[in-house]
């Protein structure tokens, strides 16, 4: 065995080779970003030949040149991935991601701070702090929000049920459990809302089926009035309502729910008010969205994602919580093996984990902070407001194509469909909806560009969320030709026979 007093670790480099090493590989992602436009989406192929690709090789007894290692993973992930800061990659909410945040996550790693807790974590848990205060004052939250960052919009929201569960229910419940509960917990959402407040419920011990699901108005906000009719419908059968949860921006199409009127109800009848911003929150920025989206200082908590229209690279998500002491007293335990409080000046400073479910968090507010600094609250309202300009001109477009049928558009979200010219859509309806599944899929293999899909008023569409400050108009047209001549093939090939071309 070695002496580890002359100990040489496998794993360590040497400063000249890890700044030779570090030049090298920011030169092959520059290069990367300069020709990323020009590169397919996607590269198309099944689980199968990207294994064959990887290679099937057990663990490696002994390691290898790092250099030769990391020009082998930079052409693994360059030739097969699907690339979400590609110009025509509209497909999920996951934005393109800053430059200035993946050199961030490199400076973050570099340093590996614990962010459980100042004395681990000092400058960083500063930073973090400071980053949460400006997404709050970024939203329009009251000076009072505290929060912190999570890994994403999934996180962001369980905190917030979790922590409306604590406030809302009787207060032995983290001892207790659902034993100490009189009738069903109820919480209220509505039809649109994403699958996390599923897991949510199920996590907590209520089931899914304590949540309620609230019917829609035609623009797919949740309707007031059915909700007040749910609450009292429960409490005269001796359930326990506890949250609300608003959408600022759905994930189909980007619907933003009446916040003011829903917060009303929730005052009436003392219950916590989360707002699901994940998406759409930080298009509070702007003037011209929809007026609620300027009330999200109504909320208890809210849940946002800077690595969706912050276009920061993943992972970083938020919750914000207007006490922040209620985040304390849902997630806060004192074993004697945690660090105690650094009293030094009188300020203990921040321990994160008594506020979240982790314990040891990485520095995600880093690239978060670097890009806020970077282009300041005016470069994220151009660039939002850019999105969403785009999302409309597509919609436009779609609306002079004869064979598009525009449905929604909500934000920096358009969906629409394709519709054959020659075909009665309310008989075929069930063949337009296979066709544009179908149509879905050639595209995210296609390579040429990427969508997603949702399903409105029971019709299958073709889903274009713009979070990308590398789209533009050009990208669009290409959208609706790409879109236009898939669809043209694809009906030639599945129509079925007899019916008129």
């Amino acid at each position: 065995m070695t002496n580890p007093t002359e100990r040489s670790a496998p794993l360590d480099l040497d400063p000249a080779e890890f700044r030779r090493l570090g030049h090298d590989l920011v030169d092959r992602i520059a290069g990367h970003l300069e020709s990323l436009s020009g590169l397919p989406v996607n590269p198309g192929d099944t689980p199968t030949e990207i294994r064959t690709r990887l290679g099937d090789a057990g663990l490696p007894e002994t390691g290898m040149d790092p250099g030769k290692l990391l020009g082998e993973a930079s052409d693994l992930l360059f030739d097969k991935s699907l690339f979400n800061g590609h110009p025509s990659f509209f497909g999920y909410i996951t934005s393109s991601g800053a430059p200035i945040g993946a050199l961030g996550d490199l400076l973050a790693a570099s340093i590996n701070p614990n962010l459980g807790g100042f004395l681990l974590s000092p400058m960083a848990c500063e930073i973090e702090l400071q980053v949460v205060r400006w997404i709050a004052e970024f939203l329009r939250m009251p000076a009072s929000t505290g929060g912190l960052l999570v890994s994403g919009g999934n996180m962001a929201n369980l905190v917030g049920f979790w922590t409306a569960r604590q406030e809302k229910l009787p207060k032995d419940i983290r001892t207790l459990g659902v034993t100490a509960l009189s009738g069903s917990p109820r919480a209220y959402v509505s039809a649109e809302t994403h699958t996390w407040v599923q897991k949510a419920a199920d996590l907590s011990g209520f089931g899914t089926d304590s949540v309620r699901w609230i019917p829609t108005d035609s623009g797919l906000r949740m309707d007031p009035e059915a909700l007040r009719e749910n609450i009292a419908r429960d409490k005269a059968a001796g359930d326990l309502p506890f949250l609300v949860v608003a959408n600022a921006g759905t994930v189909s199409t980007g619907a933003v729910d009446p916040i003011r009127e829903i917060a009303a109800i929730c005052r009436e009848h003392d219950l916590w008010l989360h707002v699901d911003g994940a998406y759409g929150a930080p298009a509070a920025v702007l003037n011209h969205v929809p007026e609620d989206l300027h009330h999200l200082g109504l909320a208890d908590s809210l849940a946002v994602d800077p690595h969706k229209w912050l276009y920061t690279p993943l992972e970083a998500g938020c919750v914000l919580v207007r006490d922040r002491e209620a985040l304390r007293r849902t997630f806060s335990y004192r074993p004697d093996y945690y660090p105690a409080d650094d009293t030094r000046g009188g300020d203990p400073g921040i321990f994160f984990h008594e506020f979240g479910p982790q314990n040891s968090r990485g520095f995600r507010a880093l690239k978060v902070w670097l890009a806020f600094r970077q282009v300041g609250r005016s470069g994220y309202a151009r660039m939002i407001g850019e999105d969403i300009a785009l999302a409309e001109y597509l919609h436009e477009l779609a609306g002079r194509e004869p064979e598009l049928e525009p449905v929604a558009q909500g934000l920096s979200i358009s969906a629409f469909r394709f519709v054959p010219g020659d075909i009665d859509a309310d008989a075929q309806a069930e063949y337009l909806d296979e066709l544009n599944r179908v149509l879905v899929e050639r595209l995210q293999i296609s390579g040429e560009a990427f969508v997603s899909n949702a399903v409105v008023g029971g019709r299958y569409l073709l889903r274009a969320c713009v979070v990308n400050f590398r789209t533009d108009r050009a990208a669009m047209e290409h959208l609706v030709a790409t879109v236009i001549r898939h669809g043209r093939d694809l009906d030639a090939e599945l129509r079925p026979q007899g019916d008129p071309h």
